[in-house]
């Protein structure tokens, strides 16, 4: 997937960078490798169903693009779920975010570089450069370090600027572990009942106000991610 005016905001990091060393090259070029394939057994695993998916196919159909948005801890599996033409994902510029836009890269997805934080706006207008492009949009609007599951208006000012509707996308899984970081990031196990659902489109209007969008944007956030969990709760499982 292609890594903020109101830009409450997406801050590009520095252009200027420094020589890696030996051991970040290694990690660069062997971490993300390994991710796909350990993303790509965990997917081949897991019992997997993908709910409500006309929600975006309505827009795919007609040759039109989405802000696809989902939480920070969902991101392992999120190439296996989404089933559209192509994305720009936005990542951070950090290290972390290096692996993870060379893993994204692997599964054919874009990013744009830069963090959803405070501050200038070179980000946000790369986002709106690709907004003329026949991609979609995917942004992690509680990243890159939280609060965790709340909505930053970053992304509201993106919908309102360019008109595409906002798409929440959630996985849930059975059985996984929880890492004690910001996100408490999702790690599924093998073998787990797995649920990827996308949420109602939420459309703002370029008048709206970026804070009421923004309070829109985490309604249908949360009431997806509810609903991802009442599938599994149907079934005799809960979401871990």
């Amino acid at each position: 997937m292609s890594a903020t005016v109101s830009t409450a905001g997406f801050t590009r990091c520095s252009s200027r960078m420094t020589e890696p060393a030996l051991s970040d090259r290694l990690l660069f070029a062997l971490a993300p490798l390994a991710a796909r394939g350990m993303i790509g057994v965990l997917q081949l695993t897991h019992r997997t169903t993908v709910l409500c998916k006309e929600h975006a196919d309505d827009y795919w159909r007609e040759g039109r693009n989405v802000v696809l948005v989902f939480w920070h801890d969902q991101l392992l599996m999120m190439p296996k779920g989404y089933c559209g033409p192509g994305a720009a994902i936005l990542i951070s510029s950090s290290k972390d975010g290096e692996l993870i836009a060379r893993t994204m890269h692997r599964f054919g997805f874009d990013t744009i570089r830069g963090s959803s934080t405070r501050g200038g706006g070179a980000a946000f207008r790369e986002m709106i450069a690709q907004a003329r492009l026949p991609v979609d949009l995917v942004i992690t609007p509680d990243g890159p370090k939280g609060p965790r599951h709340v909505v930053k208006e970053g992304v509201a000012a993106l919908a309102r600027l360019t008109g595409r509707p906002v798409v929440p996308l959630a996985f849930v899984a059975s059985h996984g572990r929880r890492f004690a970081s910001w996100d408490r990031f999702l790690l599924p196990y093998p073998g787990a009942r797995t649920v990827f659902r996308y949420g109602a489109p939420i459309l703002c209007d370029r008048d709206e106000p970026d804070a009421t969008c923004r309070l829109r944007i985490q309604a249908g956030m949360d009431e997806n991610l509810r609903e991802a969990q009442l599938y599994l709760e149907s079934h005799g499982l809960r979401a871990v």
